[in-house]
């Protein structure tokens, strides 16, 4: 498996896909992150065509354990960010 792409290289690859500057490129993924946050914050859902949709999912109160002392706790509820892949990314790595 290889290393993950960093957000630097991320953008110089985005620069090159545009045909525009790393300038313009960082710009439009610090908007498009901006704007998945503050969609999925607000309890919203956000959709990347051919990527997958970005959404936050309440969790219910439940029981865990504590692994190092094996104790009961009641965990409050709370949230958390899901992603569910498209399917046309599936086939594309798969494929």
């Amino acid at each position: 498996m290889s290393k993950p792409m960093t957000k630097t290289q991320l953008v110089a690859a985005l620069a090159e896909e545009m045909g525009a500057d790393k300038k313009t490129a960082a710009a439009a993924l610090d908007g498009i992150a901006a704007i998945v946050t503050r969609e999925v914050g607000a309890g919203g859902a956000v959709t990347l065509p051919a990527i997958g949709k970005v959404f936050c999912r309440a969790r219910p109160e439940r029981m865990v354990r504590n692994p190092a002392t094996g104790e009961q706790i009641s965990k409050p509820a709370d949230k958390t960010v899901k992603v569910t892949i498209a399917k046309a990314l599936k086939d594309s790595v798969n494929g």
